[in-house]
């Protein structure tokens, strides 16, 4: 998929792409919240780094609305640019061409997300 609006209209259309799913699967998503509950509130790491990771993952299976959403989560986090260009240079360093491309999405969804 190319994305051909802008970040926070894919975010506004992967939202509501997710309540379909949501009321089609009311115990499976329910589930699935619960898990990443847990998983955000549990252990070490604080939620940055978590997003990170999450976003790390994102850009490798190339998915966009994976992205903007962990970019979001990254943007209420306080990430910060020069952060996120670290952990994008990690990516394209294990993921290479495909991550080069993902990792630059991510950067532009960054820069919507925070223009201000």
């Amino acid at each position: 998929m190319t994305l051909t609006t802008s970040w926070t209209t894919h975010l506004t259309d992967t939202r509501n792409r997710l309540r379909g799913l949501y009321k089609a699967l009311p115990e499976v998503t329910r589930g699935f919240g619960t898990l990443s509950k847990a998983v955000k509130d549990g252990g070490v790491l604080d939620i940055k780094t978590k997003e990170y990771v999450a976003l790390a993952i994102s850009i490798a299976v190339q998915c966009e609305d994976c992205i903007a959403l962990h970019i979001e989560a990254l943007v209420k986090a306080g990430c910060t640019r020069d952060e996120l260009a670290d952990v994008l240079g990690m990516c394209i360093q294990m993921g290479g061409g495909p991550a080069t491309m993902y990792a630059a999405k991510a950067l532009a969804c960054f820069d919507e997300l925070t223009a201000a």
